[in-house]
């Protein structure tokens, strides 16, 4: 488990809180480990409902830590963290709520694609730098966000880097609701706890449907892991990579 990954139920959910403000929620090895096994044991109790993410104040998440990606870049293996959370996130067999406040990069955009209902605040802004680090759309974000958004909006948020408002990620359908920060949680779990008092089995079997077969999707997560491992260890994304970890300094 990680330190940084607190889990707490609140009745029939389960809320998932990314807790490591001091790096804007930016997603370690073990922060990775400690969500896939919260989904799994969410998933396998009967008394848990709905999943719910969350982060803290003005960061829900900054992405992946960049220490772990230039351990790969420059010679070191790793990263089967983030594929086992990917397919936990993929084969949730309970719906999943999330709250989004301020930085939502890379993952902190989309994981927000394998969620039923997201709430974001006016000061969020969701952004996927991907290409702008040497590196492609990863979590399915290739398949999912041209059939949410449409191709050249999707175009715009996964390889121009564009940052999507929260009114424009409402509008493009990537996010449910804009709500206020001092209402963001409470918006969060009101809607939470709505998806855990319906009948549970048409719940599901109506998710199902809507989803449609997960297979597609994680075929689409591993051609993308394939391409990102390689990508991390190319000339390309270790030099960008480096300028930004400078720029940083």
């Amino acid at each position: 488990m990680s330190e940084h990954i607190v889990i707490e139920r609140a009745g029939p959910v389960q809320l998932i809180r990314m807790n490591r403000p001091d790096k804007k929620n930016a997603l370690t090895r073990a922060m990775y480990g400690a969500m896939s096994q919260a989904l799994a044991e969410g998933d396998a109790d009967p008394s848990v409902r709905v999943h719910v993410f969350l982060g803290v104040p003005g960061a829900f998440c900054a992405g992946n830590d960049l220490n772990d990606f230039m351990t790969i870049a420059t010679g070191g293996e790793g990263g089967l963290e983030v594929w086992n959370f990917l397919a936990a996130l993929v084969g949730s067999q309970k719906p999943i709520v999330s709250g989004v406040d301020g930085v939502a990069v890379g993952i902190g955009t989309t994981l927000n694609l394998h969620c039923d209902l997201t709430f974001a605040t006016p000061r969020t802004v969701f952004r996927t730098p991907f290409v702008d680090l040497g590196l492609v759309p990863e979590a399915g974000s290739s398949l999912l966000a041209p059939a949410v958004l449409g191709r050249q909006q999707a175009f715009a948020l996964l390889c121009l880097g564009e940052g999507f408002s929260a009114e424009r990620a409402l509008a493009a359908g990537l996010i449910y609701a804009v709500v206020g920060e001092d209402e963001l949680e409470s918006a969060v779990m009101a809607a939470a706890n709505l998806i855990a008092a319906k009948p549970p089995e048409a719940l599901r079997i109506s998710r199902d449907l809507m989803l449609g077969s997960r297979e597609i999707l994680k075929a689409r997560i591993a051609e993308e892991a394939e391409h990102f491992r390689l990508r991390l260890k190319s000339d390309e994304a270790r030099a960008a990579l480096m300028a930004f970890m400078m720029r940083k300094k």
